[in-house]
């Protein structure tokens, strides 16, 4: 079944991408949600006539995304985190912790952008923040043990 994404879906497309996923999940789950639409004939030709027209917006807002994610990487990302025995954490560091980090640096990006592996101990990790469908950044991040 082809369908067409009325915004982005975790896994599976961004927002106009056709996709094509099996019968059931696109009208069991993606069309009743509100998420996708049938891609017919005449809905095709709406969707590339609308691509058309957003093509310069979007040149625009991609150069907009490059501009944010070279000052991205220029930080130097520090998050403190209670430390037990060792350099093993309390608890963990993941994308909340990241995403409140560069809010501290002037950098507000939400945290359903950043995918970060769980962090356990304290070093060095990289964090990918994406700020397009097209731009994506390799965060570089500290995690150090927090002043009593």
């Amino acid at each position: 079944m082809e369908l067409i994404l009325k915004q982005d879906v975790e896994n599976l497309g961004f927002k106009d991408d056709v996709v094509t996923v099996k019968n059931g999940y696109g009208r069991n789950f993606l069309i009743p949600q509100g998420q996708a639409i049938m891609a017919t004939i005449s809905a095709k030709k709406v969707l590339a006539e609308n691509l058309k027209q957003r093509a310069y917006k979007e040149k625009k807002i991609v150069d907009e995304a490059s501009v944010i994610a070279e000052a991205i990487k220029a930080l130097e990302i520090k998050i403190p985190a209670k430390v037990g025995t060792g350099d093993k954490l309390f608890g963990s560091v993941n994308n909340i912790d990241v995403a409140a980090a560069l809010e501290k640096e002037g950098q507000s990006i939400d945290k359903k952008f950043i995918t970060v592996t769980t962090v356990k101990r304290t070093g060095k990790y990289t964090a990918v923040v994406r700020l397009h469908r097209e731009v994506t950044v390799d965060l570089e991040f500290e995690v150090i043990a927090q002043a009593e």
